[in-house]
C-alpha cells in the first residue's frame, strides 16, 4: 500500500516520504480500515520536527497522520462494535498513528460511526479537534450554566468548540475578527468580542473556564479574566508537571516538564486559578458523543483546502505556513 514516512526528526524540514509498504496486520480487537480522507494538523508537523518526543517517543520510520475517515474492510476476531463496510472515523491512539496511508489498523475503542450527513472530507476534519474540546471540558469539569471563554473562536477549533460547549449547556463567549461575528453567534456563542476594538481583559471577569487556543502572552491575559478557582486549559502553551503525571510519563519526564511548565503554574497561583495543558488522546466513546451532537445540530466543519494524497507535503506546508479558515484535508480516493 502507499503510505507516508517520517524518516528522521528535522526541525527545519517537515517533508514526509511517499513509500510502498505492506498493509498493517490486525489483532483480535483491531479493525482494518481503507482510508478515504485524513485531516492534517499542526501536530503532524510537530511530530516531524521532533517537538513531541518528550510526550510520545516515536520510533522511526513512522507512518504519519493522526486522524482519518474510512471504510471498514476487516475486523479482528473479538471486535464487537463494528462490521465490514461501516464508515468510521477516529483520532488514532498516540502509540499507533498512521492515517496518511491507504490502510490503517485501529483498536476498535478509538473508532466511532460517522454521521451520515457528513461527507468524507467533512468527517476527516472532526476527530482530533472535537476530541480536544471534549477532553478539555472534562478536564475543566465544566457544568451546565457555567461560562467559558474560547479565545480565537473564529478559526477551525472554535467552529467545533463553540457548538460542543453550547450543547453541553455552557454559556460561550469568544473573540476574533468581526467579519466572522454572525457565523460565530449562529454556532452558539452568546457574546462575541472584536479583538481589534475591544480588550477582553477589560470587559470580562469572573469567568468559570477558559479554552486557550492562542498561547504566548494571551495565556496570562486569559487567566486574569477567570474567577478565583477558575480553570484554564491550554492547547498552545507549555506542558507542566500535572500534565506529565496525568499522562503517566516516567518520573524523570515529570520532573523535566514540571520545571518547563513552572512559569505557568506560578502565573496560575498568582491569579488563584488552575492551569492545565492538553494533548488529545483517542477515545471512541467520546467521539460517539461528538457524532450525536453533530447529528442533532447538523454541524458542518470548516474545511479550507483539500489536497490529493500525492500532494501530502503541500498540505503539511499549508498547515505550517499558510493562513487558514478551516481544516486542511488529504483525500485518498
Amino acid at each position: 500500500m502507499k503510505a507516508t514516512y517520517v524518516t528522521k526528526y528535522n526541525k527545519n524540514n517537515i517533508k514526509v516520504e511517499l513509500v510502498n509498504i505492506d498493509k498493517p496486520a490486525i489483532g483480535e480487537r483491531d479493525v482494518l480500515v481503507r482510508v478515504r480522507a485524513a485531516g492534517v494538523n499542526p501536530l503532524d508537523n510537530m511530530i516531524s520536527r521532533g517537538e513531541v518526543k518528550m510526550i510520545v517517543p516515536y520510533k522511526l520510520p513512522l507512518v504519519a497522520g493522526n486522524e482519518f475517515v474510512g471504510i471498514v474492510e476487516e475486523v479482528g476476531a473479538r471486535v464487537s462494535n463494528f462490521k465490514v463496510n461501516d464508515r468510521v472515523f477516529a483520532r488514532l491512539p498516540l502509540d499507533r498513528i498512521g492515517a496518511f496511508a491507504e490502510y490503517v489498523s485501529v483498536d476498535e475503542n478509538a473508532l466511532a460511526i460517522v454521521p451520515d450527513y457528513l461527507s468524507d472530507i467533512e468527517a476527516a476534519a472532526v476527530p482530533l479537534t472535537a476530541l480536544t474540546i471534549m477532553q478539555a471540558l472534562d478536564l475543566m469539569k465544566a457544568k451546565p450554566g457555567e461560562t467559558i471563554f474560547i479565545s480565537g473562536g473564529t478559526g477551525s477549533v472554535g467552529a467545533m468548540a463553540i457548538p460542543i460547549a453550547k450543547a453541553k449547556g455552557l454559556e460561550v463567549i469568544t473573540n476574533g475578527s468581526v467579519e466572522n461575528k454572525e457565523r460565530v453567534i449562529e454556532l452558539g456563542a452568546s457574546r462575541f468580542i472584536d479583538y481589534k476594538t475591544e480588550d477582553y481583559t477589560k470587559t470580562l471577569s469572573n469567568i468559570d473556564h477558559v479554552l486557550d487556543t492562542l498561547g504566548g502572552n494571551e495565556t496570562e491575559k486569559q487567566m486574569s479574566i477567570l474567577k478565583k478557582g477558575g480553570k484554564l486549559v491550554s492547547l498552545r502553551a507549555m506542558p507542566n508537571g500535572s500534565f506529565a503525571k496525568r499522562m503517566n510519563l516516567p518520573k524523570w519526564k515529570q520532573i523535566i516538564l514540571g520545571i518547563a511548565g513552572r512559569k505557568f503554574d506560578k502565573l496560575a497561583e498568582k491569579y488563584g486559578v488552575e492551569y492545565n495543558f492538553i494533548f488529545v488522546e483517542s477515545n471512541g466513546r467520546q467521539l460517539e458523543e461528538v457524532a450525536e451532537i453533530f447529528e442533532s445540530l447538523r454541524i458542518k466543519p470548516s474545511v479550507d483546502t483539500v489536497y490529493d494524497f500525492e500532494d501530502v507535503n503541500k498540505a503539511l506546508d499549508k498547515v505550517a505556513n499558510g493562513r487558514s479558515r478551516g481544516k486542511t484535508i488529504i483525500k485518498m480516493v
